[in-house]
C-alpha cells in the first residue's frame, strides 16, 4: 500500500466575463448564416474567391463542406426571411433553384462549379444522406407505427396515381397537348421515379419502341419531372403551413391517427442522449446497409435504396439492433436533418438540376397539366386518409414525393414540408412507385404503338 497521498485537484479561478472589443467579437461569432458563424462565413468566401483565382478549386470533402454549407444556409435563409413564401418551402426551393440558376447564368465561377458538381457525383453525397436518413428515421420509429404505416400507405398511393392520371390526361387533352402526348411526356414523367430511375428508362423504352434518337426523348421528359418535383415542394410547404393551423389535420411526421411515436416526437420517454461511439457505429451500420443494398442491386437489378429500406424494416421488426444503437442511429438522422439537408440541395441545385430544362416547359398548357396531375395526387392522399385513420397532410405529403425528382425530389419536399422523417415511405412512393409507372407505361406505349 503506498504511503503517497493522492494529489488534491489543483483549484482554478474561473475566466473572468469577456468585456469590450472580446464582447463585441464574441457577440459577432455568435450571429449564424444557418449553422455557420458569420466570420467563418466570409472566411470560406475569401478562400473559395482565392482558389477560383487561381483557376482550380479543389474538389475534395474539405472544401465542398465549407463552400456547400456557406451557401446552402445562405440560401435556405434567405428563403426563410420572405414573407408569405417562406410558409410553402422557400428555403427549400431557394437552396435548391438560386444555385441552378447562378450556373445556367454563369454567375458561379467555372472552376467552383467544377468542384462541386465532381465532388457530387463522385463521392455519393446524396447516398449518405438517403441512407442517414432512412435508418434513423426507421430504426427510431415506434414498430407498431412503423408496420401500420407500409401496409397502409399503399392504398392512398395507388388511388392517388391513377385518378392522377386520369386528370392529367384529362386537362392536357382538353388543353391541346393530344392524349399520348400528354400521358407519356407529360404525366408518366412526373411519377417516373426522377430522373436516373425514371426519365432515363423511360426516354431508353420510347427509344428502342418508337426508334427515335434517346437523347431528344430524355430532353421532352425531363421538363416535366423538374416542375413537377417544384409544384409539390410548393405545396408540400403549404400542407406544412396548413399543419400550423390546423393540428388535427396532422401527426407531424406521423401517418397514423392514434399512434404514438416517442422517439420521433420529442416526448418525455425519450431514451437518454448516446454516447458519441454509439452514433459512430450506427453511421457505420447506416452505410454499411446501403452498400448491402448495392450489393443486391449489382446482382439482381433491384434498387439499392429499396433493398437497404427492407433490410432496416427487417432489422427493427426482429428488434435485432439493441436500444442504444437504434438512439445511435436516430442521432445520425438528426445531424444529417440539421446540418447536411440544405448543403445537399445546394449541391442538387449546382450538379443536377439544369435551369434551362427547367424553363423549357413554361408554356401555359404543360404548366397547367403538370399543377393538375400534381395537385390531384396529392388531393387524394389528402382525402382518403381520413378513411384510413391516417393524418391527412402527412399522407398527403408522402404522396407528393411520387411526384418528386427522385431522391433529390424527396430531400426537398420533406424538407419543405419540414417532416424529413417521412424518408421511408417516401422511398417507398418514389422507387416502388415509380417502377411500376415506368413498367405500366412501356407496355402501354408498345400497346398504342409508340
Amino acid at each position: 500500500m503506498s504511503d503517497t497521498a493522492p494529489p488534491h485537484p489543483v483549484a482554478t479561478k474561473p475566466e473572468p466575463p469577456a468585456g469590450g472589443a472580446l464582447a463585441w467579437w464574441w457577440r459577432v461569432m455568435d450571429f449564424k448564416i444557418g449553422v455557420v458563424p458569420a466570420p467563418v462565413f466570409v472566411l470560406v468566401l475569401a478562400i473559395a474567391a482565392f482558389f477560383v483565382s487561381q483557376g482550380k478549386v479543389p474538389s475534395d470533402i474539405l472544401m465542398n463542406i465549407a463552400v456547400l454549407a456557406a451557401g446552402g444556409f445562405a440560401c435556405a435563409e434567405l428563403g426563410k426571411r420572405l414573407p408569405v413564401i417562406r410558409n410553402i418551402g422557400a428555403a427549400a426551393i431557394f437552396a435548391t433553384f438560386i444555385p441552378s440558376y447562378l450556373v445556367y447564368a454563369h454567375i458561379l465561377p467555372a472552376p467552383l462549379v467544377g468542384s462541386i458538381t465532381t465532388f457530387t457525383k463522385s463521392s455519393n453525397f446524396l447516398y449518405l444522406f438517403i441512407c442517414s436518413i432512412i435508418v434513423g428515421s426507421i430504426l427510431g420509429m415506434d414498430r407498431r407505427v412503423l408496420v401500420g404505416g407500409f401496409l397502409k400507405i399503399f392504398v392512398p398511393l395507388a388511388a392517388g396515381s391513377v385518378t392522377a392520371g386520369v386528370v392529367g390526361c384529362a386537362v392536357g387533352t382538353a388543353l391541346g397537348l393530344g392524349f399520348q402526348h400528354t400521358l407519356f411526356k407529360v404525366v408518366v414523367p412526373i411519377m417516373a421515379g426522377g430522373v436516373g430511375e425514371g426519365a432515363l428508362p423511360l426516354s431508353v423504352g420510347y427509344a428502342a419502341i418508337s426508334h427515335q434518337p434517346q437523347g431528344d426523348l430524355f430532353a421532352e421528359v425531363l421538363p416535366a419531372i423538374m416542375l413537377g418535383s417544384l409544384t409539390a415542394i410548393i405545396l408540400a410547404g403549404g400542407l406544412n403551413y396548413l399543419g400550423k393551423r390546423r393540428p388535427d389535420l396532422t401527426g407531424e411526421g406521423r401517418l397514423q391517427v392514434g399512434e404514438e411515436d416517442v422517439e420521433l416526437s420529442g416526448g418525455q420517454a425519450v431514451r437518454p442522449r448516446p454516447a458519441i461511439e454509439t452514433v459512430a457505429g450506427a453511421a457505420v451500420l447506416a452505410v454499411s446497409l446501403y452498400l448491402t443494398g448495392t450489393v443486391a442491386q449489382r446482382l439482381w437489378a433491384f434498387p439499392a435504396p429499396v433493398v437497404m429500406l427492407l433490410l432496416t424494416v427487417l432489422l427493427k421488426l426482429g428488434r435485432l439492433v439493441t436500444p442504444d444503437l437504434e438512439q445511435g442511429a436516430y442521432g445520425v438522422y438528426q445531424f444529417f436533418r440539421t446540418a447536411v439537408t440544405y448543403p445537399l440541395l445546394f449541391a442538387i441545385g449546382v450538379a443536377m438540376t439544369p435551369w434551362d430544362k427547367l424553363v423549357a416547359a413554361f408554356n401555359a398548357p404543360t404548366l397547367i397539366t403538370i399543377v393538375a396531375t400534381v395537385t390531384t395526387l396529392i388531393g387524394v392522399g389528402f382525402l382518403l386518409a381520413r378513411f384510413l385513420k391516417m393524418h391527412p397532410i402527412d399522407v398527403a405529403i408522402v404522396n407528393a414525393c411520387h411526384s418528386g425528382q427522385g431522391g433529390t425530389g424527396d430531400v426537398a419536399i420533406l424538407s419543405a414540408a419540414n417532416r424529413m422523417q417521412l424518408m421511408p415511405f417516401a422511398q417507398i412512393a418514389t422507387r416502388i412507385g415509380g417502377a411500376i409507372t415506368v413498367t405500366l407505361a412501356l407496355i402501354a406505349f408498345r400497346t398504342l404503338g409508340g
